[in-house]
């Protein structure tokens, strides 16, 4: 059963302990009477609880291209919260199809667009492991450059996030190898 749309956000700040006292009784309020709602802050609370508790692994350093790709994730679902912010309004408002169906036309159209101008991450970018390491409160040595830290960091504060990528893209990269046509053995190919 899913939660109700207007309580997901909620239900999230209320495991993160970020709701004031009449926000959380209101909520909890409802969870009686909700079996989605209570479900999803079941779940968003044991997720919380799993990633507070796991302990960090230092040997594992992700790329420059990896953080590209995670700076883009977020941008996306940057996108993505406005898009429902949209699809809402046009749910809640008394507007008729005459209207409503030239508006959808055009988010869509705007959509692929923004789409079709992004470069595939696929063709462009190796893949990075899959292995997520969340450090413990309190460490004091700097996060793993993982999706899942990202994320944890940016649920603290947007301002942690920012100094943590500063942080990493501000480490010295060891240099780039330089290819040459001896080196790939193509001396003997014809041009």
């Amino acid at each position: 059963m899913k939660p109700c749309s207007r309580n997901r956000k909620l239900i999230a700040s209320l495991a993160l302990d970020a709701l004031d006292a009449l926000e959380a009784a209101a909520l909890r309020e409802h969870f009686a009477l909700c079996e989605g709602c209570r479900h999803y802050w079941e779940e968003i609370s044991n997720l919380t609880e799993v990633l507070a508790s796991a302990q960090p692994d230092s040997d594992v350093e992700a790329s420059e291209a990896f953080h590209r790709r995670v700076a883009g994730k977020l941008q996306a679902a940057e996108a993505g919260s406005v898009l429902e912010t949209v699809a809402a309004l046009l749910q809640g408002s008394m507007l008729t199809w005459r209207l409503t169906l030239p508006v959808i036309a055009v988010l869509v159209i705007a959509l692929l667009a923004v789409v079709a101008r992004r470069p595939h991450p696929a063709l462009s970018q190796p893949a990075s492991p899959a292995v997520q390491v969340v450090a413990a409160p309190g460490s004091e040595s700097d996060l793993a450059p993982t999706i899942g830290n990202y994320q944890m960091v940016a649920n603290q504060s947007l301002e942690k996030l920012s100094e943590l990528l500063t942080r990493q893209g501000n480490k010295n990269l060891p240099p780039a190898p330089i290819y040459t046509v001896s080196s790939l053995g193509l001396t003997n190919a014809p041009f």
